[in-house]
């Protein structure tokens, strides 16, 4: 390079770090140009490497710092950057769709692209994960878009289009985590931190296959030393990577064993080979000794077979089962006499359609060294420079509570993405609840869960940060788990249904009292702390032996006991608004006016005497339910007993500190009835005339006849429990109730005869 040449202000560092050798390249981009300003070949003086996996780091590392050395005085400048490729040792590829709508129409740009490549390599990455099955780490070392969608469509580039909706065939590849880790150590010794990481196939075929060329199906061949890395093109994309842990180092070896010479001495025969019809050479015994390039190639046509078979084999699996058009050949490896014909022979195409890719496809790199290495040896290193432009896939490493960890950079890490690499427990980020309290109220699950803990304490650099703050390369990240929360604790008269109460009519008095609660069959205050699994039951009625417990009365055994003007006895079941009558007296209820006025057009509508109207049997003694340990419910004196008869000792109601009552019209039947006890020197005509008895109705409802029954008054909500409307599942904006052509009222009165329409509103 000329002394007085002036260098942009930014190179591109690129190192091939090969099994066999590292190649360094210097150069920079003008347009379609690529300039190659330096370059410099050292190869390993000893076996450092094989099979593309650095195994001695320190001699790796020795020799790129001379490589780096060299590029350094060349071009004037000093390298801290550079970019590199890792050899497909252990390839995994993982193809993935990915897709991103915008809220509205929009032109998209470029950010969007790389914001939607992003999206596809961390979908695949997941993908990845969930197939893994061994127990290596591994990490994205590259990826290409095989096609981009606009609006649904495929299109070739996205960029200045717009659209509403943009998607992507993305395919990445993966290596294990020693592969790169090795590598980034590598350079690392040499003073230098990775720039951009690429996969060797996809380097070179930034350079040999040119995008005019992948509507074609084509294989690329990279043949190094110890690996041979295949990528596919077909329609205008890259399709498939691929890779054989065989390549040039395999040739090398058996011709050390039939000559009997080092491995350095038998690298030197093969090139030769390539070259001479005669080699000379020394064996391990110091003896001179010549060989033909005849018998060489004899030696090493075995190996050429099966490398070449397993390579044709390959590009089949990656290609659908199928053989491809042409293949190129790139590589020091693939430069020996026979390998392409071998090649070709194998994937069953002619001999001219795989060649060995050199100088030819060089045709926009522009050479500043006048020896410049121009041949195919050339093609890798200048495609990792290449990639530095169109992508950056590289790694960083952060500290994470003094744990070295390695990020893939997708320029949007963050705290909490270092925590998941540096496999620190999610549940220690976020405050802890502590253990949740399961039970079942009125025979349906319920839990109650703990109080939560304090959060994680999280410092990026010794400030103060949470989940979410961003991270960069070597930032230090400290964190405290997170504690748990008390453990959930709840009492019965936290539950919401506690402190509801039913309003009963006794003798004509209304009566509140409240719902208690049963748990696990015994009756418990307020006061009782859940415990797990405890099965709580809020009773929606009472008997009428604990009615009379409550108001702290005792039913002689020879008074009738009516509910709902019907005979009952002291365990009938006392609903919302039913009424109760005990009395002496023995209600004459077949000659009662349900409406009070006499009407005698009525009467059809009465139930049919079922013998529920004679007076029962006297009853034993029964015993209190109600005992010292739950006399929270005996609180309020509505009668006392005295004598053998019972007299009315407080007229007003009976109040309790219970809420505010709660009804559901779709469960409580209101079933009330104006009911007050016989007054000395008062006839029983005059008597039973107070006291309305059930009747039935009959409407039409959506067409239907429907008969209500049980109730002495009805409402237009009653009309729900004899007809099929599920109102868990809403059909439409809102209910639309009509009755007899007019808007209707859930709590407006309904009448026999009455036309009633009910439904879901559009």
């Amino acid at each position: 390079m000329s002394e007085t040449m002036k260098l942009p202000g930014q190179l591109v560092f690129g190192l091939d770090i090969g099994t066999r050798s590292i190649v360094g390249t210097v150069g920079y981009r003008t347009g379609e140009h690529f300039h190659v300003v330096a370059q410099c070949i050292r190869e390993h003086e000893t076996r450092a490497m094989l099979d593309g996996q650095i195994h001695d780091i320190h001699k790796v590392g020795t020799t790129i710092s001379e490589v780096k050395r060299n590029l350094e005085e060349k071009t004037g400048r000093n390298f801290t950057d550079v970019c590199i490729a890792a050899a497909g040792r252990v390839l995994r590829t993982m193809t993935t769709n990915v897709e991103y709508e915008f809220p509205a129409d929009k032109e998209v740009n470029g950010e969007d692209i790389y914001a939607l490549d992003s999206m596809g390599v961390e979908k695949a990455y997941e993908e990845f994960l969930k197939t893994d099955n061994t127990e290596m780490k591994f990490y994205c070392v590259g990826y290409s878009v095989v096609r981009y969608y606009l609006n649904h469509y495929p299109i070739g580039n996205l960029e200045g289009h717009k659209a509403k909706h943009i998607g992507a065939d993305v395919i990445a590849t993966f290596l294990p985590d020693d592969v790169v880790d090795g590598l980034y150590k590598a350079v690392g010794l040499a003073g230098l931190e990775v720039a951009n990481l690429t996969l060797e196939p996809i380097a070179a075929i930034q350079v040999a296959i040119p995008e005019m060329y992948r509507m074609l199906n084509i294989a690329l061949v990279d043949v190094g030393a110890g690996t041979s890395d295949i990528s596919i093109t077909n329609d205008g994309s890259i399709i498939a990577y691929g890779m054989i842990p065989i390549a040039g180092d395999a040739l090398t070896e058996v011709i050390a064993k039939h000559c009997l010479v080092d491995f350095k001495t038998a690298e030197q025969i093969k090139r030769e080979a390539g070259e001479k019809e005669t080699i000379e050479y020394k064996d391990i015994m110091g003896l001179s000794q010549t060989i033909s390039r005849e018998k060489v190639l004899e030696v090493a046509a075995p190996v050429i077979k099966d490398m070449t078979k397993q390579v044709a084999d390959k590009i089949k699996e990656l290609n659908g089962n199928k053989s491809v058009s042409a293949a190129f050949v790139v590589g020091g490896g693939g430069k020996l006499p026979g390998y392409t014909d071998e090649l070709a022979s194998q994937l069953n195409i002619q001999h001219e359609r795989v060649a060995v890719r050199g100088e030819e496809v060089m045709l926009n790199i522009v050479f500043h060294e006048e020896d410049a290495r121009r041949d195919s040896l050339m093609v890798t290193p200048i495609g990792i420079c290449l990639s530095f432009y169109e992508q950056s896939n590289n790694f960083i490493f952060v500290y994470f509570n003094d744990q070295r960890i390695k990020l893939y950079d997708n320029n949007k890490l963050a705290v909490v993405d270092a925590a998941m690499q540096a496999e620190f427990a999610n549940s220690g980020l976020f405050p802890k609840r502590g253990k949740e309290l399961n039970y079942f109220v009125n025979g349906k699950p319920r839990i109650t869960r703990g109080s939560l803990g304090e959060a994680a304490v999280i410092m990026v650099n010794g400030q103060e940060a949470d989940i979410y703050t961003p991270i960069h390369a070597n930032d230090q990240i400290k964190v405290v788990e997170s504690t748990a929360g008390e453990p959930a604790a709840l009492d019965i008269d936290k539950l919401p249904e506690y402190g509801a109460a039913l309003w009963v009519e006794v003798n004509e008095k209304k009566v509140e009292l409240p719902v208690f609660a049963m748990v696990n069959g015994h009756l418990q205050s307020g006061f009782y702390g859940i415990k797990e699994n405890d099965s709580i039951e809020f009773l929606n009625y009472y008997t009428v032996r604990q009615i009379a417990e409550f108001m702290d009365v005792i039913i002689n055994q020879d008074m009738n006991i009516y509910v709902n003007n019907k005979l009952a006895d002291m365990d009938t079941k006392v609903y919302e608004n039913f009424s109760v009558i005990w009395t002496m007296e023995e209600l004459q209820l077949s000659d009662r006016d349900i409406y009070g006025s006499g009407a005698p057009d009525t009467y059809a509508n009465l139930p049919e005497d079922d013998g529920s109207y004679v007076k029962s049997e006297p009853r034993k003694e029964e015993k209190n339910l109600f005992t010292e340990e739950n006399s929270m419910l005996n609180a309020g004196t509505g009668m006392e007993s005295e004598g053998e008869g019972a007299q009315e000792a407080n007229t007003d109601p009976v109040k309790t500190d219970a809420n505010a009552i709660k009804t559901n019209a779709d469960t409580v039947t209101d079933v009330s009835g104006a009911n007050e006890s016989k007054s000395e020197g008062t006839d029983n005509e005059t008597e039973n005339s107070k006291y309305n008895i059930p009747r039935s109705i009959q409407v039409t409802v959506n067409g239907e006849q429907i008969r209500l029954e049980g109730k002495t008054e009805y409402i237009f909500v009653d009309v729900f429990d004899y007809i099929d409307f599920d109102l868990s599942v809403p059909q439409g904006s809102g209910i639309a109730t009509k009755l007899n052509e007019k808007d209707a009222q859930y709590m407006e009165p309904i009448h026999s005869g009455d036309v009633i329409k009910i439904y879901w509103k559009d």
